[in-house]
């Protein structure tokens, strides 16, 4: 497989970011590249490239699609314990509300 330093990928590869960015999808088409580079925290870390000419558009957003996201985006929001929406996405390490973590520790 091709291998290409950071920013030095040539004209008409995109990581699948970039491609969402321009409104397409890789479509089922292999990796044909990658890019590799040092991080000081994870090591090695690799992009993979997929070629622009190939990529399909993005599908459009369904009413039922919409509707599943919504609920899902809802239950990640709602706390199991007090039952109201959090107006932010639980963290997953608390498993609860902010308030109810708070309130959880000042009781033990």
């Amino acid at each position: 497989m091709p291998t290409y330093p950071w920013r030095m990928a040539p004209a008409g590869l995109a990581t699948r970011r970039q491609l969402r960015a321009a409104g397409l999808r890789p479509g089922g088409q292999p990796v044909c590249a990658q890019i590799l580079w040092q991080s000081r925290r994870r090591g090695v870390r690799a992009a993979y490239l997929y070629r622009i000419d190939r990529a399909r558009p993005v599908r459009p957003m369904t009413p039922a699609r919409a509707a599943a996201l919504a609920a899902a985006m809802r239950a990640r929001r709602t706390c199991p314990i007090c039952g109201r929406d959090a107006g932010y996405c639980i963290p997953r390490h608390l498993g609860i509300c902010v308030p109810c973590a708070d309130a959880a520790a000042a009781a033990a």
